[in-house]
């Protein structure tokens, strides 16, 4: 059986928007704040580049729990020995990443629409939708599908399901009355003055919208 994965705030990296921080030390401090989840994304970086920074990224999750999930870059995964990867729909198969990765890791993928759902095999445990509001840290992302278009998604899927796009602290909350697992952010906390108190503010609001 793979081991449980807590979506509930699953911070994607932004090495622009970490700036002079520098996104291992963003993730230190985000982890601090609640963050969850930690997927390692940088599509401007050589895989040299990418995998010094997993590296780093690894060095300050040791011993905290929080996984490790590289975007896109299967072989970069693979040479990190990173818990998991995250898909799009253009990128390798869920099928070869799960036979390179072993039955425990984490395979996400990316579904904007609910006829992609048809085409998710068991090889991935968990879907990124969206993006769910305007966003512009992914320049080639779909068109948001609002709330309305979240909900149907995740009531169609069997799997759990974290939103992404253009969620912050003031969306948190309704986003999490759809029915996902989570949220995924970048913005929300990369580049923030102190992305721990960000981290925070995410996790408080994320409990009202569990609990409204």
């Amino acid at each position: 059986m793979r081991p449980f994965l807590d979506l509930s705030l699953y911070l994607v990296t932004d090495t622009r928007l970490c700036g002079d921080r520098g996104v291992a030390a963003t993730v230190a401090a985000a982890v601090k704040g609640g963050v969850t989840a930690v997927q390692l994304r940088d599509p401007g970086a050589d895989a040299r580049a990418l995998f010094s920074l997993g590296r780093a990224i690894q060095a300050e999750l040791d011993g905290t729990g929080v996984p490790l999930i590289v975007n896109d870059r299967l072989d970069v995964a693979v040479w990190l020995g990173a818990e998991g990867v995250h898909l799009g729909q253009r990128d390798v198969s869920p099928e070869v990443a799960r036979r390179l990765l072993g039955p425990d890791a984490f395979v996400g993928l990316s579904v904007s629409r609910c006829e992609q759902l048809a085409d998710v095999s068991d090889a991935v445990d968990h879907l990124g939708v969206g993006p769910v509001f305007a966003q512009s840290t992914k320049p080639d992302a779909d068109v948001p599908i609002g709330l309305g278009g979240l909900a149907r998604i995740v009531r169609e899927s069997p799997l759990p399901s974290v939103a992404i796009g253009g969620i912050g602290v003031a969306e948190a909350a309704e986003v999490m009355g759809c029915g996902v697992a989570g949220i995924a952010v970048v913005s929300a906390v990369c580049g923030q003055p102190d992305p721990g108190v960000a981290a925070r503010s995410l996790v408080d609001a994320l409990g009202q919208g569990v609990s409204a």
